[in-house]
């Protein structure tokens, strides 16, 4: 089959054919089945082994749309392209047929069978015993399986002996287990007249055809292997020809009177095949010459078209060659002209830079002297206690704000020194347990107030370290000085010491806000701020930190847990190895440097006092809300503004939109920068919501440039204050504000009524008005109308309701309602012609009597005397 298909295919050589041998064996059939069908076949040529197994990966291939040829034996299902072979039931006749005219006595017959269950030896043995019925003096007397196999064959021969030694006549189902039963034959010393027939007649050495001219057996049934015929169909398929779905092929017995013959055309049918190779070979010999010449002849061609083109090419760029060299000539002048520009610019710049670098480092010094004379005379009044009973609030908030500016300007001259490699370090060797606790001790009074336990751990009274006190104070300084900031009141804060491996130790850990694992990662850079942090910083402290910690030689790191805990822990190495001569220096901590230095950083968390309030406040008519996360410019407007208002605080923007919500303050004072949303949004919060939409907003704010104000005044705000500011210029702007509330009140509650609507310049106040006096002109009739019912309608509370009214109307609801009751009755007494007891009811009154009397309170004349005037 094999020899046939490969014959077959040499008439088409661009066909790549794929080929496995299961040995028999169907599982292994399946999966090289299977394996087949990854490489995406256009068509699958199967025999298969076994009916039953094969019949499913069959079907799987035909469903996919795989054409799949079945060739000599069929599965167990219709499901295929195509069958081609022989019909197994006619060879098993044919094979009856030939012994019943060959034997003409009476004998027995034993069949050799193939595998149990393949179809061929379903239908061969089928077709054999139908054949032999006509010949009613042989009969089968025994059936065995041999699996297509020769060892297979003998072995069960073998189990049958007794009958072997009777028997006329061997049918086997193929030529391979015939010659096996010739060998048993050979081997029991049987009679050597025993015909044995086979079946397949293959051509080849030790073949069908071989074993019947040699005598093994006496004649084989030619099966045709369909081989030729298989590719053929493929091709038909392939090309979308017709084909037959069922090809059976024709066959016949082979014995010795024509098996010479059958060879000689089989060996001639070799010999043409090996011609037609030969020829094959020679045509593709001939085609790689052809396409070798064709590859000669276009780069020829090519080469010859290029040399043209390029000589045109090169006579072009020879002409315009000259051209370029004068315009590069005039380029390279104007570049070297740029060029020397560029140096004298760089050089501008670089003293450009230098001169403000300078200018910005003496500027820093020199704010040194005006804040010292600040300073002096402020501690000379503080110490005075006359003067600290009458203003000691006001000096003490300048006292801590003079040393925040001058922590801030030493801050940026040291920042600067290091910047520019001009901070030289002077190391000493001394106790860092003692320096550590001097440093604690000085933040103790702050973390008592706060009731936030400070501890100082060490294992060792005494550790001697190299450092530069000058500096390293700096670095526990702000460590320390940011742990109390970010720490929430009855926290903890532990700085521990200790000395490992080449290194010592110093951590400082607090309970407090954390940070997160984003804010850790850039902590350490210049001017950075953690996003939304209540506590704001100039951004320098820990840069600055980490830079005189590389100067050590050392290191400064971070780890941190939102909203849980942080440590900062400080490495410094031990020994004085790492330090250059001139940078070691034998001299004795200065303590009084020291203290100064605690100063400058506790001082900054000086709480702020809070000023008792005026007990009056309460009875303030108009109130404020200030929105504000300083602490000292809270209190200090909260103690300034409190003489005159009723005053609300608020820390940030989320406490001010309730507070605002809360309170509907009669203005808002808020700054810009606040932690987590900002005053803008704040702002454009307020003015969206319809409870606070018609209250005043100022906004205070560092951002003084025109888009910032402009960006402010945006956000719907109706005034933006830069700081620093004049407080009586605050104070002129909240009255001017609300004296133009005030007007407003006046002009809404006098036009609410007519029927010409005032253009309100707030949409959310205007909507407000409108939907309030319609719900009040609805229920006029309704003597049990009150002010729930309106809230209820409106969708806010009642004190809301009540502050809104009074902020826009200037009157209570109670005297709006009876107002529009008693307005409403005039009109019906001039232009109706109701009873005065219908009118009564029609407008919310329970009585007559009572309607009178209060009408006349308002008009000076009773409903009857005022109708009459009117007529008259």
């Amino acid at each position: 089959m094999l020899e046939e298909m490969r014959m077959e295919l040499s008439l088409h050589p661009d066909a790549n054919f794929i080929y496995a041998d299961a040995d028999g064996n169907s599982q292994k059939q399946v999966s090289q089945v299977k394996k087949m069908l990854e490489q995406h076949l256009d068509l699958l040529i199967i025999s298969p082994n076994e009916a039953q197994p094969l019949t499913q990966v069959v079907e799987e291939a035909y469903k996919k749309g795989i054409p799949v040829i079945v060739i000599d034996r069929k599965t167990a299902s219709s499901l295929y392209t195509a069958y081609v072979g022989a019909d197994n039931y006619q060879i098993g006749k044919m094979a009856a047929a030939y012994i019943g005219a060959a034997w003409k006595e009476k004998g027995n017959v034993i069949e050799v069978m193939g595998l149990p269950g393949s179809s061929p030896t379903i239908e061969r043995q089928r077709g054999f015993a139908d054949g032999l019925k006509p010949f009613k003096e042989l009969k089968i007397s025994k059936e065995i399986y041999g699996d297509w196999l020769q060892p297979n064959a003998a072995a069960e021969l073998i189990k049958i002996q007794p009958e072997l030694h009777s028997a006329a006549v061997i049918f086997a189902h193929n030529d391979v287990m015939a010659s096996g039963a010739r060998e048993i034959v050979k081997k029991l010393n049987l009679n050597p007249d025993i015909k044995i027939i086979g079946v397949d007649a293959l051509p080849g050495k030790g073949a069908g055809l071989e074993m019947v001219s040699s005598g093994v057996i006496d004649a084989s049934i030619l099966y045709p292997t369909g081989g030729k015929e298989a590719i053929n169909t493929a091709f038909k398929i392939l090309n979308k020809e017709p084909f037959l779905k069922e090809n059976t092929l024709t066959s016949l017995v082979i014995d010795p009177s024509n098996v010479e013959l059958m060879k000689l055309q089989w060996n001639k049918i070799r010999s043409q095949q090996k011609d037609i190779e030969r020829q094959q070979t020679l045509l593709d010999e001939q085609k790689v010459l052809f396409k070798d010449q064709q590859l000669v002849l276009n780069v020829t061609i090519i080469t010859l078209v290029l040399a043209i083109v390029l000589g045109g090419l090169a006579f072009y760029a020879l002409l315009e060659n000259r051209k370029i060299n004068k315009n590069l000539e005039a380029n390279h002048q104007e570049i070297l002209r740029q060029r020397n520009q560029l140096i004298e610019m760089s050089e501008k710049a670089k003293l450009a830079t230098e001169a403000k670098l300078d200018f910005f480092t003496n500027m820093s010094h020199e704010f040194r002297t005006p804040l010292t004379l600040i300073l002096s005379p402020l501690e000379d009044l503080l110490n005075l206690d006359k003067i600290k009973s009458i203003a000691g609030h006001n000096l003490k908030l300048i006292h801590k704000n003079v040393y925040r500016l001058l922590r801030l300007i030493n801050q940026l001259i040291e920042y600067r020194k290091i910047e520019y490699e001009q901070m030289k370090i002077k190391a000493s060797p001394n106790n860092l347990v003692e320096f550590i606790k001097e440093i604690t001790e000085s933040f103790q009074h702050n973390a008592q107030k706060r009731n936030i336990d400070l501890r100082l751990i060490a294992k060792k009274t005494e550790i001697t370290a190299w450092f530069d006190a000058n500096m390293l104070d700096k670095v526990i300084f702000n460590l320390l000085s940011n742990a109390l900031k970010f720490s929430r009141d009855q926290g903890a804060i532990t700085v521990d010491i200790w000395e490992e491996s080449d290194f010592i130790y110093v951590s400082v850990q607090d309970n407090g806000i954390g940070m997160s694992s984003d804010d850790a990662l850039h902590v350490f850079e210049h001017f950075y701020q953690a996003e939304g942090s209540s506590t704001k910083g100039s951004g320098l402290g820990l840069s600055l930190s980490k830079e005189l910690m590389r100067l050590h030689h050392g290191d400064i790191k971070v780890e941190s847990i939102k909203n849980k805990s942080t440590s900062f822990v400080v490495s410094l190495p031990t020994g004085n190895t790492h330090f250059s001569e001139t940078e070691r220096q034998q001299q004795q901590l200065d303590k009084s440097e020291l203290y100064e230095q605690a100063r400058i950083y506790t001082t900054d968390l000086d709480e702020p006092t809070e000023q008792q309030q005026n007990l009056s406040n309460s009875l303030r008519e108009q109130s404020i809300l200030v929105v504000e996360d300083n602490p000292d410019l809270l209190n200090y407007l909260s103690q300034k503004l409190s003489s005159h208002y009723e005053v609300f605080t608020a820390s940030d923007a989320e406490q001010g939109l309730i507070a605002a919500f809360r309170e509907v303050p009669d203005l808002i004072i808020s700054d810009i920068v606040l932690p987590g949303i900002s005053g803008r949004e704040l702002t454009i919060k307020l003015k969206s919501d319809l409870r606070t939409s018609h209250i005043p907003v100022i906004l205070l704010t560092a951002q003084g440039s025109t888009e910032q104000q402009i960006s402010g005044l945006e956000s719907m705000a109706d005034t933006y204050i830069v700081k620093p500011f004049n407080y009586d210029y605050l104070i002129a702007n909240v009255n001017n504000l609300l004296k133009i509330r005030e007007m407003l009140k006046a002009h809404y509650t006098s036009d609410i009524s007519s029927a010409g609507k005032p253009q309100v310049s707030r949409n959310l106040d205007k909507k407000f008005l409108n939907d309030f006096a319609g719900i009040v002109e609805e229920n006029l009739g309704n003597e049990n109308f009150n002010v729930d019912d309106i809230a209820k309608s409106i969708g806010i509370s009642r004190v809301q309701l009540y502050r809104k009214v009074k902020a826009l109307l200037g009157c209570s609801i109670t005297d709006y309602i009876l107002s529009r009751r008693l307005k409403k009755a005039s009109y019906l007494l001039i232009n109706e012609s109701y009873s005065i007891s219908e009118i009564t009811y029609m407008v919310g009154f329970s009585t007559p009597n009572y309607f009178s009397t209060v009408f006349k309170g308002k008009y000076g004349l009773s409903p009857t005397e005022f109708k009459k005037n009117k007529s008259v």
